[in-house]
């Protein structure tokens, strides 16, 4: 599975705060994927992450 972060992100730091195996803020303060290709046993937590993203900016490939 691939997640990444789209335009439009609003720096509200969900994804950070519950998955930061994911996910980690950039120095613009955007949140970032910290591997494009998510690692075995955390496909359940990207799913997860992209469903609470308030503004639908994180997208999961499988």
């Amino acid at each position: 599975m691939k997640v990444k972060v789209i335009d439009g992100c609003i720096s509200c730091g969900l994804c950070t705060e519950e998955f930061p195996d994911l996910f980690q803020m950039n120095a613009e303060g955007i949140a970032q994927v910290v591997s494009r290709q998510v690692p075995a046993g955390l496909e359940d937590q990207a799913r997860q992450a992209a469903e609470d993203c308030p503004v639908s900016v994180i997208l999961t490939e499988e």
